[in-house]
């Protein structure tokens, strides 16, 4: 008999475009994932909710996320790719969970006191129990494995104390999800100004996004941050500079990196022969990704067909976890 593979779930929210710092943060790691284990993403269209309720642009969202996933590499036959409000299950274990979710740890968590800054007029009950909601789609898969980075960690961790709350009071059903990623050292994609990582919602002109045209990458990468260069051979690099031989490192080959490391140490490098050339080298990375974006985007049939699929896949491990669910609290009087 074969040995079951461990389960791995993640959600992706749909507001956005995706862009490069998505894409080595996240979904190449999603793409080798989808190989080794079970694995169950998420478009997270639920808890856009709590921060969008305006859902005029939710559709749209919704299959641009599915469509650049899936040219990203993603594949709908590997994985259970599909959306949560499609798998109703999900919200009868919101449920049951809030009931060992306490409003006091809630009102503590980092994002619910980020946004309580952020959107004073809008503080809903949503906002507060949205760990709550990311604990039952995690567990209604039973996965013991989340791609998360760092500013998850927490909510992650609160996971773990439903998890721990629930088989203690009703018996063993869940296994503890932990964070999971390849390397201990997740990749972080530069802002092109120099400040930070990309972002889906700050400086735009410092993201690289899938869906900019060539010239506006181009552009964007000719915008980027730089100096007269150093005066004195293997002078260590500025952070703005380094961020540039990073995004290079992404993209280009080998020996166009040795060249401008070479350049650079030897103090003769040209910036702007550097930056015509990542961009360049970016071009040819993200435009066959956003050339099959478009055609995906173009079959509403194909997008129906991978949604139908996806959610068939849940609903089959999210019913099987419930019946264990009402079980185990005692919710079956028949």
């Amino acid at each position: 008999m074969e040995a079951m593979k461990p389960i791995v779930m993640s959600g992706i929210r749909p507001t956005g475009f995706l862009h490069l710092g998505n894409y080595f943060g996240a979904i190449r790691n999603y793409v080798r994932m989808q190989e080794e284990f079970e694995c169950y993403f998420m478009v997270a269209d639920l808890h856009s909710l709590t921060t969008h309720p305006d859902t005029k642009e939710l559709k749209a969202n919704v299959h641009r996320v599915l469509a650049e996933n899936i040219a990203c590499g993603l594949d709908p036959d590997k994985a259970a790719f599909y959306c949560q409000s499609h798998i109703y299950e999900t919200s009868e274990l919101y449920l049951y969970l809030n009931m060992l979710a306490y409003m006091g740890e809630l009102e503590k968590t980092t994002t619910f006191k980020d946004k309580v800054r952020m959107q004073p007029q809008n503080v809903n009950a949503g906002l507060l129990t949205y760990p709550v909601l990311q604990a039952a789609d995690i567990i209604l898969h039973r996965a013991s494995l989340v791609p998360v980075g760092k500013d998850q960690e927490q909510h992650l961790e609160m996971a773990r104390t439903y998890v721990n709350r629930f088989n203690h009071r009703y018996g063993e059903v869940f296994p503890e999800p932990k964070a999971f990623n390849y390397s201990q050292e997740l990749v972080k994609v530069p802002a092109l100004d120099g400040s930070g990582k990309m972002s889906k919602s700050e400086n735009q002109m410092a993201t690289i996004y899938l869906a900019d045209s060539d010239d506006m990458i181009r552009k964007k990468i000719m915008k980027a941050k730089t100096d007269s260069g150093p005066l004195e051979p293997n002078t260590p690099k500025p952070d703005y500079i380094e961020n540039i031989f990073l995004l290079m490192k992404l993209v280009s080959s080998a020996d166009v990196i040795e060249k401008f490391e070479a350049d650079y140490n030897g103090c003769n490098i040209r910036y702007g022969d550097m930056k015509k050339q990542l961009g360049e080298d970016m071009v040819n990375f993200v435009s066959p990704i956003r050339n099959k974006v478009d055609s995906i985007l173009n079959n509403e049939i194909y997008l129906k067909e991978v949604m139908q699929k996806g959610e068939e896949k849940a609903r089959k491990s999210a019913k099987g976890t419930m019946e264990l669910v009402r079980q185990a609290i005692g919710l079956n009087y028949y």
